[in-house]
């Protein structure tokens, strides 16, 4: 269970409540990395793995999953930044000898990444698709989405590093005047679009499960 940071800096909110020495402060992805790296121990398949926005605009978060060897397809927001398609920063400066060897990519005022959403207003409207994803109750649910190769920017300090390339999935209403959807995911370079739609989108059974927890099992109540 996650235990709020307040929680768990109170002692005597602790001492009422049980909770054990051991237990301290950690976020939801340090707790989901946690799990996964349990679950792996004990011999669990490698899964693609998803989340929302919420774990997937952490780049450790991200990043940690591709050094435990798992894929990911996970929600990110419209600020997140990208190098689009056939475009990357320069390559970080000569060394001179001295020091470390430089690692950081360069930019310039005419080289310079771009948010997720500016991205998906750049692209001509045959870069989009309809696609159907799951038998709705009524009818089929499906929606129009592009998906695009991009890498993640980084910062500008510190230790932003030139990304592998993975995929931006894009979910774009025709009815909206924007996007409504982005995801970033590691799935292969040949992955179809019907496939990266699929498996984006199999976060509603994440979701069916957890309203089932809340109301049959009683996990509202806490």
């Amino acid at each position: 269970m996650y235990l709020p940071e307040d929680w768990a800096a109170d002692s005597e909110r602790r001492a009422k409540a049980g909770v054990p020495d051991e237990v301290r402060f950690a976020t939801k992805t340090q707790i989901a990395l946690q799990q996964l790296r349990t679950l792996l121990d004990e011999g669990a398949p490698r899964h693609c793995v998803l989340a929302d926005a919420g774990y997937g605009v952490d780049n450790a978060f991200r990043q940690a999953l591709s050094d435990m060897g798992l894929l990911y397809a996970v929600g990110v927001t419209s600020a997140v930044v990208v190098w689009p398609p056939g475009v990357q920063p320069l390559p970080p400066k000569p060394y001179s000898g001295m020091g470390r060897p430089p690692v950081m990519p360069r930019r310039t005022a005419s080289l310079q990444p771009m948010s997720v959403k500016a991205l998906a207003q750049s692209l001509p409207s045959r870069a989009f698709q309809n696609i159907s994803w799951r038998e709705g109750t009524n009818d089929a649910l499906n929606g129009r989405f592009a998906a695009v190769r991009v890498r993640h920017a980084g910062g500008n300090t510190g230790k932003a590093r030139l990304r592998p390339e993975q995929w931006l999935l894009i979910e774009w209403p025709a009815s909206d005047a924007e996007p409504s959807k982005y995801f970033l995911s590691t799935l292969p370079e040949d992955t179809p679009i019907n496939e990266l739609v699929d498996i984006a989108h199999q976060r509603w059974r994440i979701e069916r499960d957890y309203q089932d927890l809340k109301q049959d099992f009683g996990l509202g109540h806490y």
